[in-house]
């Protein structure tokens, strides 16, 4: 039995009854073509849920009976991704992946070596903007009842303050002798998981994390892609915190 389709809506409706419109009710209307008897769920992307049945559809919208509400608690520990600004459309391939492995923020990194450059005005507003919409349609394909927040680019040095806050932190790195499997990692708050981009993290910016107290480890043999590392250690991080536990 396949899970119900889940459509984004600012507020879950307070009554026993509801209308799905706008882009969400059109494409659930037209695309999904749902049919009056068939279930839905409906999400604000904070963690509420509420299913309902569509009692009629219209060419654009559904009206919707409301049949049970609740909350999805927030996972634990927190994954925030810094992500290395990426080249071209691997940078929202990032986000997209990272996004279905279950990253609750995703913090673009300004790091030394990025051929990808977010200048301040539109172009790197319109940069952040596709990194978002990614993160939005990736949370609603993956089911998720909480969309991962992407904030606005940071520092290297805005990065070590983060880390040094944070309740662990790793840095994905070719170079490390220990593997994520013997990383020190919190059961809660924030664990901050740093993905450097394709030119690799610097000397300088591993020493600067490593004394804020993040932790160096690779995943494995092989040398991931910068838009695929971060999906791939947050399986890892799924097994080895309490995160994909009942």
């Amino acid at each position: 039995m396949s899970t119900l389709p889940v459509f984004l809506v600012d507020a879950l409706p307070a009554g026993a009854h509801a209308v799905l419109d706008g882009p969400e009710g059109r494409h659930a209307a037209t695309v999904r073509r749902l049919r009056p008897g068939e279930e839905l769920l409906l999400s604000d992307g904070r963690g509420g849920l509420t299913r309902c049945v569509v009692s009629e559809a219209d060419r654009d919208s559904l009206r919707l009976d409301v049949r049970e509400s609740w909350t999805e608690p927030a996972p634990q520990p927190r994954v925030v991704l810094a992500q290395a600004l990426v080249k071209g459309d691997r940078g929202e391939l990032a986000v997209e992946l990272a996004t279905e492995a279950g990253v609750d923020v995703v913090r673009p990194w300004r790091a030394a070596r990025c051929v990808a450059r977010w200048d301040e005005g539109p172009r790197g507003a319109k940069a952040l903007a596709r990194w978002r919409s990614t993160a939005r349609e990736a949370g609603k394909q993956a089911r998720r009842a909480r969309l991962p927040e992407v904030t606005e680019p940071v520092s290297t040095k805005q990065l070590a303050a983060l880390v040094r806050e944070a309740a662990g932190a790793l840095v994905l790195h070719e170079s490390a002798t220990a593997p994520i499997t013997t990383a020190d990692l919190p059961t809660q708050g924030d664990l901050v998981l740093v993905v450097g981009p394709e030119g690799g993290i610097t000397d300088d910016e591993l020493a600067v994390l490593a004394e804020a107290g993040a932790q160096p480890v690779r995943l494995g043999p092989t040398v991931l892609r910068a838009s695929t590392a971060a999906a791939v250690a947050l399986g890892a991080l799924g097994v080895l915190t309490p995160r994909w536990g009942p």
